[in-house]
Order: structure tokens, then C-alpha cells, then sequence
């Protein structure tokens, strides 16, 4: 019997020092409800990595604000979470043509997380590949609101994906 994986995916946070910005506490409570948080970069402090590692089993890569981190986490990770493989990266180029660059950059992936834009996506792209970016809890820029993402995984397969806003 195979158990569903309660997935919490974060992206562009910019959890600055000394409580600068931080995660609502909505969000907080997300992560300790997760069975695993994704963070796709722009964590930026090795601080509030540690806490979300603290708190839920954590898989980040590492954005282009991450460079005063004195230990950043790797720019691209594969995992196998519940069957799915996973590829992780922060920014996935322009919109123009990301599916195509995506499916030849991780062929073997079925699911792709990215941050960077700030802009919630969701959508099946090139070969039936899921590509994923969760927005951002913290920063919305010209987003209408404040978002995350949450998956469901179970036996190989996406059960469920949302983006899910925050205000």
C-alpha cells in the first residue's frame, strides 16, 4: 500500500536577516504540515534554509540572490519523491519556448520546479512533463497575489497540483 506525499513548493522568498521578511505564519504551519518542501531558489539567507530544514525534510536549489550564502544549495537537483522524478532548477529561461527547453534539459523528469518569475505556473509543457512554479509567499511583484504551490505524489503519479494564494 502506497502512501500519498504531501508536497509544499516555494520558490522566491527573499527571507531577509534579522526577520527583514519572513513567511507569514500560514505559511509556517504549511511547512510543518508537509511531508517535503521544495524551495526553487532565492532563499537568500543560510538562516531561514535552516529553519525550513528545522522544520519539514527540505530540497532547495540555489538562486541568483543566494550568492552571499555561505553554504548555497546546488543550482539543479533531481529527486524521486513517491516514484516521480523531479528536476529542480531556478530559473527556467523565458516563457518563449520553456517547455521544449525544459524537456531537453531533464528528459527523465516528469515533474520540473522553477522559481524566478515570481509569476504562478502550472501546466503540462513537452512530453507530458508537468512544469511548476509556486509564484512567491513573500514578493508578488505584479502578481495579483502572494502564492504557493502544493502537490499531492503517490506511486509514480501527480495526484494533485495547485497554486495556492495566499491573500
Amino acid at each position: 500500500m502506497s502512501t500519498a506525499l504531501r508536497v509544499l513548493v516555494l520558490s522566491d522568498t527573499h527571507v531577509g536577516p534579522k526577520g527583514k521578511r519572513d513567511l507569514p505564519a500560514e505559511v509556517w504551519s504549511m511547512v510543518e504540515d508537509a511531508d517535503v518542501v521544495l524551495h526553487a531558489g532565492d532563499i537568500k539567507t543560510d538562516d531561514f534554509l535552516a529553519r525550513l530544514e528545522g522544520a519539514a525534510v527540505t530540497y532547495a536549489v540555489a538562486g541568483n540572490n543566494d550568492v552571499d550564502m555561505a553554504s548555497p544549495p546546488p543550482e539543479v537537483r533531481h529527486l524521486d519523491l513517491a516514484g516521480v522524478a523531479v528536476a529542480m532548477v531556478h530559473d527556467a529561461g523565458p516563457a518563449l519556448g520553456r517547455a521544449r527547453r525544459m524537456q531537453r534539459r531533464f528528459p527523465d523528469a516528469s515533474l520540473v520546479v522553477f522559481g524566478h518569475s515570481h509569476v504562478p505556473y502550472d501546466q503540462v509543457g513537452a512530453g507530458g512533463q508537468r512544469l511548476f512554479n509556486p509564484g512567491s509567499p513573500t514578493l508578488r511583484r505584479r502578481q495579483p497575489h502572494h502564492t504557493l504551490g502544493q502537490l499531492v505524489l503517490e506511486a509514480g503519479d501527480i495526484v494533485d497540483h495547485r497554486i495556492f494564494r495566499l491573500d
